[in-house]
């Protein structure tokens, strides 16, 4: 329930002021390893690991399987639940927790959660790490090139003409449930607080509809491991193996480089196959790895490269480079350049342009000391601006916003109540 505590006057001090918290987080999991879970399970074990109380209320994709019937009842989930409703209604009351933290609503979630949530009076912070507010899928993506026709007329209509999902019926699927949900407001007017991960992204949402005064933008975190920029020299891509990921940028980029090894690690998705049948001989394919040989990857590699096709929030596989003292080559792209800083941290090129990113590989990867300087540099920055102590503020001062509605994100102190985290 919304707690009658007053707003913190104190500055230095703030971080401590609220008492720990018993949080929901409510989530549908996509059925598959993904960015975005992992960032979600970092929230949790920081939120944890400070002393709050985290339940969890969860759905998985992961039960639609193959069937037309499952596929059909997610379809119509997506748009309305009222099961998902009633059970968030006795969880609610069962666990009376002071704030619910949603992320993924579809397919069985649904935004029925978001109106149990409202009756019982729980403050609602939804982190957003894509674009499914605005676009049926999530990605601004359509054959591989950024699109944003469902932003303007026609909506998510295009979703449909353009056949977004590759299949009509999911593509239908997609639209109606966005549209209903945007026409109906049903996702706007029963979140306090939206999360988004970049001033990039935060731009974006001011845009198209999401006052400033209710957007919060909270970096993904990580833990600044042992810094190794001379050791190895793989060019390496991490994260899911998909064409939005841009890997046949990535591939491209290998055949520039024959001498050079090239390794992919993450999990192939069904549509970058077609993309794999013929690799260059200097490419390798890990599949998806766990942490720890992850960490020996990164201990063999001399640049991690991000061939980003769409906007996508915040990278964890470029995170988990730049903690390991790695320099990153990424496509300028989305908030790319609020993480990566040209020159300093990396090197940016304009998205699919290949031959420009094969003259910055060429001349990052041929000057080691070049290399071990950006690397420093990219260690620097993770262990201040991207640090669990600033992400847990960060997030405190969300459910504190979202616990007190008459408190607007631009009125509050920067010292002590701002929810953006600096970047340097």
């Amino acid at each position: 329930m919304r707690s009658s505590w007053a707003p913190c006057l104190m500055t230095a001090t703030c971080l401590w002021c609220m008492p720990p918290m018993h949080l929901l987080i409510a989530h549908n999991e996509y059925g598959r390893p993904s960015g975005e879970e992992q960032a979600l399970a970092s929230i949790e074990a920081l939120l944890v690991e400070r002393g709050n109380r985290v339940s969890r209320f969860r759905r998985s994709s992961s039960t639609i399987g193959t069937s037309l019937l499952k596929k059909a009842g997610a379809a119509l989930a997506g748009i309305e639940n009222p099961a998902a409703g009633r059970h968030m209604a006795r969880t609610l009351a069962d666990a009376q927790p002071d704030a619910v933290l949603v992320q993924n609503l579809y397919p069985f979630l649904s935004p029925s959660i978001l109106q149990a949530c409202r009756a019982h009076g729980v403050p609602v912070v939804m982190r957003c790490s894509n674009y499914r507010l605005f676009c049926p899928t999530g990605l601004h993506l359509s054959g591989g090139t950024v699109c944003e026709r469902c932003l303007g007329p026609g909506r998510e209509v295009w979703c449909v003409l353009k056949n977004c999902e590759g299949s009509l019926a999911k593509s239908t699927g997609y639209a109606l449930r966005n549209a209903t949900a945007r026409l109906g407001r049903r996702i706007l007017d029963r979140v306090d607080v939206f999360v988004v991960l970049t001033e990039f992204q935060k731009q974006r949402f001011i845009a198209n509809g999401i006052p400033e005064s209710r957007l919060a933008v909270i970096p993904n975190h990580v833990a600044a491991g042992t810094s190794v920029p001379f050791a190895g020299d793989w060019v390496t891509f991490m994260g899911r193996v998909a064409p939005e990921k841009g890997i046949a940028d990535f591939l491209a980029l290998a055949r520039q480089f024959p001498g050079l090894p090239f390794v992919v690690a993450g999990a192939v998705k069904d549509s970058a196959r077609a993309l794999l049948r013929e690799l260059p001989a200097n490419v390798r394919m890990l599949g998806h790895l766990d942490r720890a040989a992850l960490g020996e990857v990164l201990g063999r590699t001399r640049v991690m490269v991000s061939c980003n096709r769409w906007f996508e929030g915040f990278p964890n596989a470029v995170l988990e480079a730049m903690a390991a003292g790695k320099p990153v080559l990424a496509a300028d792209l989305g908030g790319m350049s609020e993480i990566v800083d040209h020159g300093q941290t990396g090197l940016l090129y304009p998205a699919g342009d290949v031959p420009a990113a094969a003259r910055l590989l060429g001349d990052l990867h041929g000057h080691p000391a070049r290399c071990a300087d950006m690397g420093a540099a990219a260690h620097r920055k993770v262990a201040t601006a991207y640090s669990a102590d600033r992400v847990y503020a960060a997030y405190e001062r969300v459910f504190r916003l979202a616990r007190q509605p008459a408190i607007a994100v631009d009125t509050l102190e920067p010292d002590c109540e701002s929810v953006a985290v600096p970047t340097a």
